[in-house]
């Protein structure tokens, strides 16, 4: 062992509050004592430490101990620490070496199958880490180090999925006042779909069409660190609150810059909040199902709320209240869940339902219309349309409601998938085919309008922003509630 030398240097007496012995008197025990340390440091890891020779022999795991047989995880060998710091939790000033929030996460007994100069084996007898584990070096370097667990997984557990398809509802009226008891009621929030996976204090945060968008919305991942090692599938709603409430458009300057740094600086002036509404997996065990009310309970008992994140309210039986308060507070509507309802991934169901206050469509562009004056170099406006049984059906146009970047954008996506004939399988009026330009019909985005006409077209039209979480094959069959 290289004694308590490193570890003194590192260390200022009287700035940390981390036990500092006078002399190296090692105390000799059993070298059976293990602790392993919750570390908020600038990066999350976990300091797992083994009595050994009057010290303790420590590493830094960044993500944990693993559970899983084939997952082995880096171990960085750190400097030993003195058997006192077996009892340590506090504070490590700001400046000072390893910084941040100790606390403990397991202590208890272990016994020393093999202990080598490159490779340690051991049987965790804790509360939380039990099993046999082994640490082996990992390269030249006497710090690069691995861990892995060296038995099976505990039974019933799984490991947490790479990916998991949102579950999606069907657009539909309240339900009875009958059923109100069979049905949870949750606001429906104006923003963009969003699963989180959580492991080891990193987050992974997936599209809806399972696109990683972690880079997007960099002040999300301190929930991640928050939970330091619960591992979790969460379900949820990315939005950009603009006075308490959420604004799609203020969303949209978000939603297509993964540059890290811009990402950091939007994050400062428009920043995301994650609203979480439902749980898919966690510490082990799927919760896919389990009827919608017990992961409901599994998810407020998690207490998630945080600077960017907080947990979505949901409201048994009360589906008329909730649906007045949304239209109150001028929120986009309501969704219902059925209570006994499983979660089926990548599946719409009828036991959610979306209830809509605003009259909102994802619509595809299928052409567009140059502009004049200050649009001149780009459009003037979308010919939009709707799936319908014939192929896509023409249902008007937009020209309103783009921002000067969102202009440039759509100009850039539009010049790149350029066809000769129109997309759309019904004839467009001709005072609107004349001079338009047709594309592919690859591009979906969401209006608001004020109805239908007569004719099944859209009236008083405006833009509210393009979906990239969504394919042209997820935008639902429409019929206009017209003559």
């Amino acid at each position: 062992m290289a004694g308590l030398g490193e570890y003194r240097r590192k260390r200022n007496v009287g700035r940390t509050p981390e036990p500092i012995p006078a002399e190296d008197a090692l105390p000799r025990g059993r070298d059976d004592t293990f602790v392993i340390q919750e570390h908020h440091a600038r990066s999350l890891h976990w300091d797992v430490r083994l009595e050994r020779d009057g010290v303790l022999a420590s590493w830094a795991v960044p993500k944990g101990l693993p559970l899983d047989p084939g997952d082995i995880r880096l171990a960085v060998r750190t400097e030993d620490h003195p058997m006192e710091y077996a009892t340590f939790e506090g504070e490590i000033p700001k400046g000072e070496y390893g910084g941040g929030t100790m606390t403990i996460w397991d202590r208890g007994r272990y016994e020393t199958l093999k202990w080598s100069e490159r490779e340690v084996a051991v049987v965790f007898h804790g509360a939380r880490a039990q099993g046999r584990y082994t640490f082996f070096r990992g390269g030249k370097s006497d710090k690069n180090w691995m861990v892995k667990r060296s038995e099976p997984a505990p039974p019933g557990w799984t490991p947490l999925p790479e990916a998991i398809e949102p579950m999606l509802a069907t657009a539909g009226p309240l339900p009875p006042t009958d059923d109100d008891d069979l049905w949870a009621y949750e606001f429906k929030w104006d923003g963009v779909r969003g699963l989180a996976r959580c492991e080891g204090g990193r987050l992974t945060l997936l599209s809806r069409l399972g696109n990683d968008i972690t880079s997007h919305y960099p002040e999300l991942r301190v929930m991640a660190e928050e939970m330091g090692s619960t591992e979790v599938w969460l379900d949820g709603e990315i939005v950009v609150l603009d006075n308490g409430r959420p604004s799609f458009h203020a969303l949209q300057k978000r939603m297509h810059i993964s540059d890290e740094r811009m990402a950091r600086r939007w994050a400062a002036e428009l920043p995301a909040t994650y609203i979480v509404f439902d749980v898919l997996h966690l510490d082990g065990h799927s919760t896919l199902t389990l009827p919608f009310h017990e992961r409901r309970a599994l998810l407020e008992a998690m207490e998630l709320r945080g600077p960017s994140w907080l947990t979505s309210p949901s409201y048994p039986g009360e589906g008329a209240a909730v649906v007045e308060a949304a239209s109150e507070r001028g929120l986009e509507g309501v969704v219902a869940k059925r209570l006994t309802s499983r979660y089926l991934p990548g599946r719409r169901s009828p036991d959610w339902i979306k209830i809509a206050n605003v009259r909102a469509l994802e619509v595809i562009v299928g052409g567009w219309r140059p502009g004049e004056g200050k649009r001149s170099d780009v459009f003037g406006s979308l010919m939009l349309g709707v799936p319908s049984d014939d192929g896509l059906r023409y249902v008007g146009q937009v020209g309103t409601g783009f921002s000067e970047e969102i202009l440039r954008l759509i100009m850039d996506r539009l010049r790149q998938t350029a066809r000769r004939k129109s997309p759309f399988c019904n004839e467009v009026p001709r005072d609107k085919a004349k001079g338009a330009h047709w594309v592919e019909p690859t591009m979906v985005g969401e209006i608001v309008f004020r109805n239908w006409t007569g004719d099944g077209k859209l009236r008083a039209a405006a833009w509210r922003g393009l979906r990239d979480d969504k394919r042209p094959d997820d935008v639902e069959r429409w019929a206009p509630d017209a003559p």
